[in-house]
């Protein structure tokens, strides 16, 4: 696989719309958004907590958050 090398400042940027994205996903606009991804994927089977889980994933793996929304309270 290659290597790909990201400026920190970049990398913090795109953290920081993925956890935008992920918590868009989780407010008001949750149910007028809830379909969305059955209808691009066109399976049910991937839904906004799926999305809203891999966003927050990617923006863990990028520094930006601790995690606490992927393992809960079990970081300390």
């Amino acid at each position: 696989m290659p290597r790909i090398s990201l400026d920190i400042g970049d990398a913090a940027e795109l953290a920081e719309m993925l956890t935008f994205l992920a918590d868009w996903l989780t407010g008001s606009q949750k149910h007028i958004l809830a379909d969305s991804p059955a209808t691009l994927v066109g399976h049910p089977a991937y839904d906004t907590s799926d999305l809203r889980a891999d966003l927050y994933r990617f923006a863990f793996l990028l520094g930006e958050t601790d995690g606490r929304e992927l393992f809960g309270n079990q970081v300390p």
